[in-house]
This record gives C-alpha cells, structure tokens and sequence, in this order.
C-alpha cells in the first residue's frame, strides 16, 4: 500500500476526520482559505489542484466549460459546458437546483425534521422567522450535500420570484456525515441564507437554505452586489427583486456544502429520490400534487365521457 493510499486511510477514519475538519480554528481557517485558494500564481495554483486530486477520487474537470484554471478558487466556482445539464421541462415538477448527494429528506412532523437519524432540528432553529415556519410545517424536506469535488452553482428549481434573501451568520463547523452524526443542530449553528422562491404558476412555493461550512463559508448570489461570508457586516434581510425561469442560475458557493430545500404540503417528493444517490442539477426534486389531481380527473373525466358516448 503506498503512502498516499495509507494517508487517505488515515484522514478518512472517522475520529481522525472529525478532528481535522472541525477541531482546528475553523474561522480562521476559512479566511485562510479564502485568500489562498485565489492566488493566481501557477506554482501554487498546480501544487494545490495535485494534492486535491490526490485525495479526491471523483474530482472530474471533463465536463468544465474550460480546461485550465487561474487558480483553485477558479477551479472550485468552474462553469460547465453549455448542455451539459438537462433540465426537466414539465410544468409539475421542481427541480434539483444543484449536483449533490441526497441526505436525510421526507416529511416534516409538525415543525421538526433531521440531519441523521436520531439529530432533529426544527424549523423555528433553522428558518429563525414565524412566518416561513408556518408555511413550511408538516410540509417536506429534502438535503442536498455538495462535495468538495462537485459543480458549485445552484440553479433556480422553477420559474419564480426571490424578493428577499435572509443571511444568518454562524459557525462553520464541516457538514459532511461524520459531523451530522456528532454536532446537534448542525445547520442551525452554521453561516446560511434563507431564500423563500414564489413558484409561478403553481400557487405555492418552496425555501431554499444554502449552508456554508468550514473553508467554504461563502455563498454568492448573483442578484446581490457582495457575497455572503464571514467579512460581511449586515444588513441580515437583504431586498433581491429577481424573477428567473427554470433551470437559471441563482449562485455558487465557493467550495462544496450543502442545500436544505423545502416544499409546502401541495408538492410531494419525487419517486426517484432515495438518500445516498446521486442528482443532478435539472433532475426531479418535487412533483406538484394538485397539478397531479387535476390531470388524473381529466383522464378520468375523459374515460367517462368515452364510455357514455359508446352505449349510444
């Protein structure tokens, strides 16, 4: 086994995780980070992607819009090649604003919901605004997690409106599922922004919740002048009066982390999803429930009327 290999070994045993994503200085790590990674210098720029690609297996530039990098940062916000996503067209259906791995997701009982199995949150925790725990009670939940490796743009799920992004500042402690499964409240403790997206069309709408993470807390929206992170002194409810159609991109996070994505009770999770797999942007996240109803008393309604007029 070669020192690489025993090295990975090592790194990836949970304890030993643990305590280099989360015991160390994580602010100030972040910001260390942050300035190191956008050194447009092709000494460090080449050191730094060959030790990513080292411990990063599924670490996959192919699908990049281009083929060389001015440095990490500029590695890590990459833009894919035009088509490489397909986004799903049906007017029911909501879809994944990102490439990730689905983690915890289903019902929401009441207000409350999980990280992993046996970690609740609830959304008053999380949301931190009356009104937005309301809409989103005994609705559904599902938790996207970026790697590090990942495209980092998230798109909009549907045609919609944002008139209003909630930044909350925090921690940065890691959000991989060694820390889920050890760290209570998790994204309740860590820098997020709380966007709420009216869906046109469908007379509902669902929340997004970006949140950042230990070397990653940095969230840009493109319809705000600054980015979100640990140097941005306020305000917190910021005004963003954006409209955008499906599949639109909304931002990027500067490395890899995770979105919660949250739907009222008139959707419904998709069949296809299943915790563990793979999504990608564009890919059904939500199906609408009404709109669903109301196709099924059509054919239904259309049978009827089939079977009357052939008994004449």
């Amino acid at each position: 086994m070669s020192k690489i290999s025993i090295l990975r070994k090592i790194t990836q045993q949970e304890d030993m995780n643990f305590l280099l994503a989360n015991r160390i200085p994580r602010r100030y790590a972040t910001l260390f980070m942050g300035w190191f990674s956008r050194i447009e210098n092709p000494i460090i720029r080449y050191l730094s992607l060959s030790v990513w690609k080292l411990f990063a297996d599924d670490l996959e530039l192919h699908e990049a819009r281009k083929s060389s990098f001015k440095s990490l940062h500029d590695c890590f916000t990459r833009e894919l090649k035009p088509g490489a996503r397909s986004i799903n067209q049906d007017k029911n259906i909501i879809v994944s604003p990102c490439d990730a791995i689905i983690g915890a997701h289903g019902k929401i009982n009441g207000t409350e919901l999980f990280q992993a199995k046996g970690f609740p949150y609830t959304l008053n925790d999380l949301l931190m605004d009356e009104k937005l725990v309301e809409k989103y009670q005994n609705g559904f939940y599902i938790t996207l997690r970026l790697t590090s490796t990942m495209y980092h743009h998230f798109h909009a799920p549907y045609a919609g409106k944002i008139s209003e992004i909630n930044y909350i500042s925090g921690d940065t402690w890691n959000v991989n599922p060694i820390a889920l499964k050890r760290v209570e409240k998790l994204f309740c403790k860590n820098e997020r922004a709380i966007v709420d997206i009216t869906l046109d069309k469908l007379n509902t709408s669902i929340a997004m919740v970006p949140v950042a993470a230990i070397l990653v807390s940095s969230i840009k929206f493109h319809c705000l002048p600054d980015a979100l992170n640990l140097k941005y002194k306020g305000p917190n409810k910021i005004p963003c009066q954006t409209s955008f159609n499906k599949g639109d991109e909304l931002g990027y996070f500067q490395h890899g982390s995770t979105i919660i994505v949250f739907a009222t009770s008139k959707l419904k999770i998709a069949n296809s999803i299943s915790e563990g797999n793979i999504i990608r942007m564009g890919e059904s996240l939500f199906t609408h429930i009404e709109s669903e109803q109301s196709n099924i008393t059509d054919i239904t309604g259309h049978q009827e009327y089939l079977h009357q007029t052939s008994s004449f």
